[in-house]
């Protein structure tokens, strides 16, 4: 299957939850490869670091880009059980061209009123995807949330969200925290830290899940969770 996470803005986090699951699914025994699509190169970058550690499992990144994409991706899934594509936060060729070989988009969001209105864009980039790519399903992943309980804009942004006719929101939402930047600068998933933050690894998971299980009867993650 091919997963694109990608959004009309940057800064809202997608890079750091593309490899994050992208060593969830290593772990779980997938041969997954992450194709960076944004020229920043940070998806490649962060498994460049993994590599030179030895981190194991090794994920396999390569860069693409271009009118070529769509034919190199769907020649590359053929060899690979799982694609993620790390698309930048921008409405790029590479963005739109991704959109038509997807089976789902995940567009993170900062739940805030800045970052909604971004969402008309996307609505309208899934709808003309659909002409070429009907099946295709795309959510938003309320990404960098307030750890705060009393801040509301979480359950804020999801009654707005609930509006668009193309979009839908997961139920795993991510809560901005320090360990996320802290993994990323190390090479590893937040799910690989020690010592471990609980609430990070949980919330991680819980996305990851909810992107694979719709496939596998069972899409644990065992070695990473235990």
């Amino acid at each position: 299957m091919v997963v694109l996470i990608g959004a009309e803005k940057g800064g809202t986090g997608k890079t750091t939850l593309a490899v994050n699951i992208a060593v969830l699914l290593a772990n779980d025994g997938q041969d997954v490869l992450v194709v960076d699509t944004d020229q920043q190169g940070s998806a490649s970058y962060f498994f460049q670091i993994r590599d030179d550690g030895q981190i194991e499992p090794r994920v396999t990144c390569v860069q693409k880009f271009g009118k070529s994409l769509p034919r190199d991706v769907l020649d590359l899934s053929e060899r690979y059980d799982e694609i993620i594509i790390d698309a930048g936060g921008r409405d790029s060729m590479e963005l739109r061209y991704s959109l038509g070989i997807a089976s789902r988009l995940y567009i993170p969001l900062r739940p805030s009123q800045f970052d909604v209105w971004t969402l008309d864009q996307m609505d309208d980039l899934v709808n003309q995807a659909k002409g070429l790519n009907p099946d295709i399903e795309a959510r938003v992943v309320l990404n960098m949330a307030s750890p705060n309980p009393a801040n509301t804009d979480a359950i804020d942004t999801k009654s707005i969200i609930a509006d668009y006719e193309h979009l839908e929101t997961t139920q795993a939402i991510i809560i901005e925290r320090v360990s996320f930047q802290r993994s990323v600068r190390q090479g590893v998933a937040v799910t690989e830290m020690n010592p471990t933050d609980p609430k990070a690894k949980d919330e991680i998971i819980s996305l990851y899940k909810e992107v694979y299980s719709h496939d596998k009867k069972e899409t644990t993650p065992q070695e990473v969770a235990s």
